[in-house]
């Protein structure tokens, strides 16, 4: 009897699809990656046509040894490794490690591991594709070239354990841009005023909200303004100009992508984007289902198409309409076209829509029950009906200035009976308490008036960031959570209450990169490089070409910054500080939270104490010095050096100014001075020669 052997990558996955498989077939896995670049070298030959030399991974020389005795048993060999430019370039490796030239070798992918998908493949056997295969050749010899040219460098410069990467980088750079945007930002005051109308026959108060006039909107920049408003107003007969009665509809969402999967559950759930994908993976390889043995329950996890396949169609559609009812089965939102998407796969779906997550929720964990039900919510709403609305809008003029008034009451809720968004607006179901017509009478109760500022741009979170990466083209859905990690790992941004914060050490390396390499975290350029590794992926573009380019750039720029890069040392600096154990003068070093004192004398002397930078500025509560600080996790902020004594801190810069309208210290915003009470929102530019220095 012919024998088959099936050479999947994770350990996870062997026992699901061996349940599928006769006899004949054997099931093992290759646990990831068997071969790649030299640790000890930059692995590319630069010299002979920039070919790769791979060697085996250290620690997978047993796997291998296992896989020759399983090859030398087999009639046919299936690679069944991932279904994307990773999984076969793992084929591929494979192929080339076990040395499978005269065997017959077949490559195969499935988006689910269901025994349907899985026999399914075996139907559509293939050879391996070379151009998903150059993809992955060409990204890893990018990322290795850039990460072993100035990675040292930062060593060299910074300090060591620093890295650099080609996709990583820019992600800092997102972040560091964003920060500089925050600080720089100078709230405006604006107001709003607000009408509580008594509605004949009515208990409860109308609120309308100021609107302008009958020619447009009118801003409110100013309590003088709004007294004016106000005083207008003042025993003005208010009449309902307007009502208008409307329907409006709100689609059903898109099923998940890997990265609106990672920004819903960060939303939803708190789970970290690299959480999130461990879970998701774990979902897809195989769960124990009771009754059911290992079940692969979700399809593939790395994909950023929204297609579903009409044998998912179906089965969605008659689960809806016997659960739901006709009216609410819908025909699915379909995406517009915007940068090309890897259309290989479907969007991330429940492999059966009637594995509900109640039913299977004792079989999971807590947190694979809680991501199991937001896909599974997710997938049925986008095969729903959208939602209806009833929308009411009333205009009320007085004297010359109107006010609006909008409400709406859903009337058929669709989609919304399984998932609502996060993000549903608040007001949706403010509903008017009778029909108001333009015959209503209205008279005034009180008007509210209250003062506000405008806000800066918020700062990133992982959601937000994973957003960004990929409307600008960077990256792609296997490589959002690893960047992150990284830049999380090696303490260029730290996270506190979700939000992605910039270190000392991540301003560093990001100012470095910006002036010596402005090509590898420029937006643009890195976005055009993935466009032109999706262009290898379909045979148009030769995956030598992009990195013979790539390079004499890089290594020219390399040796540039080598030589004028010299005065970038962060750390081991000298202080004025005296070590009062040894006497010795105390040095400045970088620790994981920022800079300490230590004392050279180590390990003799093993003193230590905190490092704070005086800023020439006097504490405007008890006159000690001010100095710049660091929270625990790394985030810079300006507080007094008598701390715990005297509890001054700002975030931003202080100056040595003081406002002249309140007194309070000013603090420096790009090139103006803003007062740093609230509320009292003095502005004034920077004089010429403070300029000069900021």
């Amino acid at each position: 009897m012919a024998k088959y052997l099936v050479i999947v990558e994770s350990p996870a996955k062997v026992k699901t699809i061996k349940k599928f498989l006769g006899e004949n077939y054997t099931v093992t896995a290759s646990n990831g990656h068997v071969r790649d670049l030299p640790k000890s070298q930059l692995g590319i030959d630069v010299e002979h046509d920039y070919e790769p030399k791979y060697i085996t991974i250290r620690g997978k020389g047993d796997i291998l040894a296992n896989l020759r005795k399983e090859v030398k048993k087999a009639d046919k060999i299936y690679l069944a490794t991932d279904p994307d430019r990773e999984g076969e370039a793992i084929s591929w490796h494979l192929y080339m490690a076990l040395k499978l030239e005269n065997k017959k070798v077949y490559r195969i992918t499935f988006n689910e591991i269901t025994k349907n998908a899985v026999k399914e493949s075996l139907k559509n056997a293939r050879e391996i594709n070379m151009d998903l295969v150059d993809a992955q050749q060409a990204r890893r010899a990018l990322d290795r070239m850039v990460g072993y040219r100035i990675s040292p460098l930062l060593w060299a410069k910074v300090k060591r354990g620093l890295s650099a990467g080609r996709v990583q980088s820019v992600a800092l750079r997102i972040i560091c841009d964003r920060e500089d945007e925050i600080n720089n930002f100078i709230p405006e005051e604006y107001w709003t005023l607000d009408a509580s109308l008594f509605v004949e026959g009515e208990k409860k108060p109308l609120i309308a909200k100021y609107y302008g006039t009958k020619d447009g909107k009118v801003n409110i920049t100013s309590r003088e303004e709004l007294d004016k408003i106000v005083a207008e107003l003042k025993n003005t007969e208010f009449k309902i100009s307007e009502v208008k009665k409307g329907e409006r509809i709100k689609k059903a969402p898109l099923p998940f992508t890997t990265s609106t999967l990672q920004q819903e559950a960060s939303k939803v759930l708190n789970f970290s984007t690299q959480k999130t994908m461990r879970l998701a993976q774990q979902l897809y390889e195989g769960v124990d289902i009771k009754g059911n043995g290992t079940v692969g329950i979700i399809t593939y996890l790395r994909t950023d198409s929204t297609r579903v396949s009409e044998e998912a169609e179906n089965m969605a559609r008659s689960y809806i309409t016997e659960k739901y009812g006709e009216q609410y089965a819908g025909e699915g939102t379909v995406k517009k076209g915007g940068q090309k998407i890897q259309d290989a796969h479907e969007a991330i779906r429940p492999t059966d829509v009637a594995r509900t997550p109640l039913e299977i929720k004792e079989s999971l964990s807590r947190d694979q029950f809680r991501l199991y039900q937001l896909i599974w919510k997710r997938f049925m709403a986008s095969r729903m009906t959208p939602a209806k609305y009833e929308t009411t809008s009333v205009k009320i003029d007085g004297n010359g200035h109107r006010f609006t008034v909008a409400a709406s009451k859903v009337i058929f809720d669709g989609f919304m009976s399984v998932y609502t968004m996060d993000d549903e607006d608040k007001a949706e179901n403010r509903t008017l308490a009778k029909s108001i017509d333009k015959d209503t009478k209205l008279s005034l109760k009180e008007f509210d008036g209250e003062q506000h500022f405008t806000q800066p741009p918020a700062h990133y979170t992982e959601a937000s960031l994973v957003r960004t990466l990929e409307e600008l083209g960077i990256g792609r859905p296997s490589t959002y959570a690893p960047t992150i990690t990284t830049i999380l790992a090696r303490h260029y941004v730290i996270k506190e209450n979700k939000n992605l914060y910039v270190t000392e050490l991540g301003e560093v390396v990001n100012k470095m990169m910006k002036e010596a390499f402005p090509t590898i975290v420029d937006v643009n350029f890195t976005a055009n490089m993935e466009a032109l590794l999706d262009g290898v992926s379909e045979g148009t573009v030769d995956w030598k070409t992009i990195v013979s380019n790539f390079y004499p750039d890089l290594e020219e720029a390399v040796q540039n910054a080598e030589k004028e890069l010299e005065e970038v040392k962060v750390g081991d600096e000298e202080s004025d500080e005296v070590c009062e154990l040894c006497g010795r003068r105390m040095v400045i070093k970088y620790g994981p939270h920022g800079r300490f004192l230590a004392c050279p004398g180590f390990p003799e002397c093993r003193n230590t104490k905190p490092y704070y930078e005086k800023i020439g500025v006097a504490c405007p509560k008890c006159g000690k010095d001010i100095v710049l600080k660091k929270t625990q996790k790394g985030r810079k902020y300006y507080g007094c050096i008598g701390n715990p004594e005297c509890d001054f801190m700002v975030w931003q810069r202080p100056s040595n100014e003081k406002c002249p309208v309140c007194g309070s210290i000013l603090l420096e915003k790009g090139n103006k001075l803003v007062c740093s009470k609230e509320g009292c929102g003095f502005v004034k530019e920077k004089e010429k020669e403070e300029n000069g220095q900021g």
